[in-house]
């Protein structure tokens, strides 16, 4: 097992991260506005199980009728948890951790003992993942996030993503499949490799010098000079 020096005890779920062994568990977070439906999150949830790799889950009130509801509707009192399929808390205690409605996502990412990302593909989350070297399963909702899941997949090469089935669902053997491929099997692994070639990438180019920090200073000298 491993700790993470930035936890600190300050978070439940990073508290269990620290008992986990170093990349084993897939992170699985829509962001803050990303709601599934409630049949979709069934099979999310069976999916988790059948993989029996280790998760923690963040999971939002499910809505019928609109993947992007909780931007525009006030957060439910109702608790999440009761939407998840009965006896699916007892049968995965030890595997998994579910966190109703937030986790801290930056520093769950940054945990040692995160080794993957199921993500709804927003630019932020993307970017978070990229920038702590974690690959992702590509599950978009709505907005850019389809853009996002092709550059990816297909260009960057650092996710893989589920296939949906005649009724627009992504079904529990489809999530199982994939989320065993990016936690243990071959595709995984390369999927692994380009993100902590990107990340160190990223890293220069933030770092003194580097062509983002040098964009920044340019324009924060731009500013200074508009205001002299």
């Amino acid at each position: 097992m491993i700790k993470a020096s930035s936890a600190g005890g300050s978070s439940p779920c990073l508290n269990w991260l620290d008992e986990q062994p170093q990349g084993s568990v897939l992170f699985v977070s829509f962001g803050s506005g990303g709601t599934l439906t409630r049949k979709q999150l069934g099979e999310l949830a069976m999916g988790l199980e059948a993989s029996k790799q280790r998760f923690l889950l963040v999971v939002r009130s499910p809505c019928d009728v609109d993947s992007s509801s909780t931007y525009f509707t006030a957060h439910t009192k109702e608790n999440p948890l009761f939407y998840l399929p009965e006896g699916f808390l007892e049968r995965t205690q030890g595997v998994g951790f579910v966190v109703p409605s937030w986790a801290p996502q930056i520093e769950v990412l940054a945990h040692p003992a995160t080794g993957g990302f199921l993500s709804h593909c927003g630019w932020n989350s993307t970017l978070e993942s990229v920038t702590h070297g974690v690959p992702m399963i590509a599950w978009p909702l709505f907005a850019e996030q389809s853009m996002n899941a092709v550059m990816l997949v297909e260009g960057v090469k650092i996710a893989i993503r589920p296939n949906k089935g005649e009724d627009e669902l992504i079904h529990r053997e489809e999530i199982a499949r994939v989320v065993k491929e990016l936690m243990e099997g071959e595709e995984g692994k390369g999927l692994r490799n380009r993100v902590k070639e990107l990340k160190e990438e990223v890293a220069v180019a933030l770092g003194e010098g580097g062509s983002s920090y040098k964009a920044l200073d340019e324009v924060a000298k731009r500013w200074k000079s508009r205001e002299a």
